[in-house]
């Protein structure tokens, strides 16, 4: 029934996506302690390249607050080191992560495990990140976060990276793991991405930079 409140059985996939500042990772946390409290059996994992904060070994949100996490650097070493008797799996930086990752997932709900996996769904061009799209379309619940755009004040739904103070150019590296230092959380109008052929770029309908349409992601 449209509206109904999800309630699931056996297994299931739930993905908390957004910008990063959105408190992704903050919500993973707070859903792993409500399990604990549940006395369910956890366990953790966080992408090997998210070292910042806490360190290596925890999951950690801007505001400092962390949890104990095993890191790994694909789908088949979450499988390696996976606890036969963990009940809730949960997964921090999930767009790091291989393809593998969404197939594992999906085999463990199919086993009655809940399984909740966190990542930023969108690069710094604003194009879909990784894995996290198909993450998001075989999840039975989806949670999208966003932060506050840090120029306007409206909801930020796109990282906007930066190099030396100034926006990084469309031809960067996809995946480079900064905090406040090297990104800020911004809304479509406000996120830039500068390109070397913006002028004879051509966007969806026939319209081109030239017709005075600004072109941010792309």
């Amino acid at each position: 029934m449209m509206g109904a409140p999800f309630q699931p059985t056996g297994g299931w996939i739930e993905v908390i996506a957004g910008v990063m500042f959105s408190g992704k990772s903050e919500e993973l946390m707070r859903r792993v302690r409500r399990a604990v409290i549940a006395r369910k059996r956890v366990q953790v994992f966080k992408s090997h390249l998210d070292a910042r904060y806490s360190g290596l070994f925890a999951v950690s949100s801007h505001d400092g607050r962390s949890i104990e996490a095993i890191p790994v650097d694909s789908a088949e070493q979450v499988a390696q080191r996976l606890d036969p008797t963990a009940q809730v799996v949960a997964v921090d930086e999930a767009q790091f992560l291989d393809e593998g990752i969404a197939d594992l997932a999906s085999a463990l709900a199919d086993r009655g495990r809940r399984v909740i996996l966190a990542g930023i769904d969108t690069d710094f061009r604003g194009e879909p990140f990784g894995i996290m799209p198909r993450l998001m379309a075989q999840a039975e619940m989806v949670d999208k976060l966003h932060a506050i755009c840090v120029l306007c004040g409206a909801p930020a739904s796109r990282n906007q990276r930066l190099i030396a103070g100034r926006p990084a150019a469309w031809d960067s590296p996809t995946i480079m793991v900064g905090g406040t230092e090297s990104y800020e959380a911004r809304c479509r109008a406000c996120h830039v991405v500068p390109r070397e052929d913006a002028a004879q770029a051509v966007l969806p309908f026939g319209l081109t930079s030239a017709d005075g349409v600004k072109i941010s992601g792309r």
